[in-house]
């Protein structure tokens, strides 16, 4: 599962604005601005899924760990 705070770091690794995301995830911006919302809002798994898909395809490694969370942007090889 993606979390408001790893979804806001890989937008600022990779330069992309929310609207930017929610264009590469498919989803719409408000549906973005409640995924990446402090306040507790309830969003569908579908929608962490299409944005943790969108970020993947982008070099985005999301982490999880018993220490905490956190991103990682790979290069990708062409």
């Amino acid at each position: 599962m993606i979390t408001a705070r790893q979804s806001r770091a890989a937008r600022a690794l990779l330069g992309w604005t929310q609207e930017t995301l929610a264009e590469q995830a498919r989803i719409s911006l408000t549906a973005m601005k409640r995924l990446e919302s402090e306040n507790g809002l309830e969003v569908y798994e579908s929608t962490r899924d299409l944005v943790r898909r969108a970020l993947q395809a982008n070099g985005i490694v999301l982490l999880n760990t018993d220490h905490g969370e956190g991103v990682l942007i790979v290069n990708k090889t062409r």
